[in-house]
């Protein structure tokens, strides 16, 4: 039989039990994976590349909407020049989230005309976080938030000083309230992650989605991210599977 096929039809099986809808992954290790099998320089990286999109196909078999990938960090780019280039060749084939002015012009301009080409397709949404990290995402967001109550203070609600029947709630639109940072993130394209899967046996974040995934699963496996496969997806998501009760309770009560 052939192996697509057969996996194909076993994610479809073990599909009847509750599925995630968003999927966060960071990809570590690709280094170690090319210096443990005597690879040149950056064919980690391809590898990779290889390994996430093979994990894209399982989980749109499954039927996963979100896959999210932290490509590369802000502090990444402390990496040699060679490294960072060849991350940012492998970039050009994703949605993105991050700050984009922290890339080049040429890869910036391709990574906003691939956005406005997918935005209208949100069936199965693949975002790849590049210049990211969580403490810049609410950075970012809180001074969005405060540009647009300026802009309401300012050019708005100047036009209701006469009306102080209004005042209370003039107040209330003045306040940067969990709405307003939430829906300036970055990350406002997707839903919270419901599980987080990291590789190369690390257990921490790493400044990646800390806002988001408060009530998420956390996975963490030793392999290095090349090697990862569909045996991996299977244990992560029956894991949320059986603590399923658990996660919506807690989201519940964060509502």
């Amino acid at each position: 039989m052939d192996k697509e096929y057969f996996l194909t039809k076993v994610l479809s099986c073990w599909s009847i039990g509750p599925i995630p809808t968003h999927i966060a992954v960071i990809m570590d290790e690709n280094r170690r994976y090319a210096k443990r099998k005597l690879l040149e320089e950056g064919a980690g990286h391809d590898a990779g590349a290889m390994a996430l999109l093979k994990l894209i196909i399982y989980c749109y078999e499954l039927g996963v909407k979100y896959i999210t990938a932290y490509a590369f960090s802000i502090d990444n780019f402390r990496r040699k020049p060679s490294e960072v280039q060849k991350i940012m060749d492998l970039l050009k084939e994703f949605n993105f989230a991050g700050n984009l002015e922290l890339l080049n012009a040429e890869l910036r301009d391709e990574a906003c005309k691939l956005m406005g080409a997918t935005a209208e397709y949100s069936k199965f949404v693949v975002t790849i976080c590049v210049c990211y990290c969580c403490t810049d995402d609410i950075v970012h967001s809180v001074e969005e938030s405060c540009r647009e109550k300026c802009y309401y203070h300012s050019y708005i609600g100047d036009s209701h000083d006469d009306d102080k029947d209004d005042d209370d709630k003039d107040d209330e639109r003045h306040m940067i309230n969990l709405v307003d940072i939430e829906k300036n993130m970055y990350m406002a394209v997707t839903p919270d992650p419901d599980i987080l899967i990291r590789t190369g046996d690390k257990h921490r974040l790493s400044n990646f989605l800390q806002w988001q995934t408060c009530h998420s699963l956390l996975a963490s496996f030793s392999t290095d991210w090349p090697e990862i496969g569909v045996w991996h997806l299977v244990k992560v998501v029956i894991d949320f599977q059986q603590n399923y009760d658990y996660f919506v309770r807690k989201r519940l009560q964060q509502l």
